[in-house]
């Protein structure tokens, strides 16, 4: 199977094309009015449902975000039907994944905030592997490590200081250390054992994940490492 990284622009674009006439039909059958945007951000194709009826969209959304997940894999998998290849495409409903983005971050800037005054480690609640690759990403940003633990759909992340070397550890540097890498999708879970449409991406890295380079701060699930992530900014 291709890698989005080995994938053309031509063929990135008849993905977001094929999802698009996807989910207008799921549409068309619920009868919902809504327009589809497409377009390819950090080499993966992206598809956004927007509507003007509130109500609507926010069945597309569900709770946590549960609707838009399932939606995603539904579509990578008719996708990866067409196609024959794996997709890491990225859907999103009236900009969800963006404020969902945001309202990850506020949270674990928190948590950071506490792990700095502290020095003690602490843990999240339990995210999907978009959300985890989220808090990784904003982790290694502030110079903190993060790593995730448990199984789906219980899987959390743990946020630590880095610990401080000796000068006489500084000959292993060659070392990589290797400690748990999710492979990062943007934003669904489940994917690899559903369709086995992403290695696990947490989505996002190399992104499987969604990715392949690995270092402490990334999520085990991200299947090309997830990419995710790619960002719904």
């Amino acid at each position: 199977m291709a890698y989005d990284e080995e994938k053309t622009t031509e063929q990135l674009n008849d993905e977001a094309d094929i999802a698009a006439d996807y989910l207008e039909g799921l549409l068309d059958i619920v009868d919902y009015e809504g327009d589809i945007e497409m377009g390819i951000r950090n080499h993966r194709p992206t598809v956004q449902i927007v509507a003007d009826d509130d109500e609507d969209i926010k069945n597309l959304i569900g709770h946590n975000g549960d609707v838009v997940d399932a939606l995603q894999l539904l579509t990578r998998l008719a996708v990866q039907q067409k196609t024959g290849d794996r997709s890491r495409l990225i859907l999103d409903v009236d900009g969800y994944l963006k404020k969902r983005r945001q309202h990850l971050r506020d949270i674990a800037l928190d948590v950071i905030d506490e792990v700095r005054e502290t020095g003690e480690p602490e843990n999240l609640d339990p995210m999907n592997s978009f959300e985890r690759k989220v808090v990784h990403d904003l982790v290694r940003e502030e110079g903190l490590k993060s790593r995730s633990h448990g199984e789906e759909p219980h899987r959390y992340v743990t946020i630590y200081l880095k610990a401080k070397r000796r000068p006489e550890d500084l000959e292993d540097d060659d070392i990589d250390e290797v400690e748990d890498v999710d492979e990062v999708d943007e934003g669904v879970e489940g994917v690899e054992e559903a369709g086995q449409v992403d290695e696990a991406v947490d989505d996002d890295i190399d992104d499987r994940p969604d990715e392949d380079e690995v270092d402490e701060s990334e999520d085990d699930d991200t299947d090309e490492a997830d990419d995710e992530s790619a960002d719904e900014d």
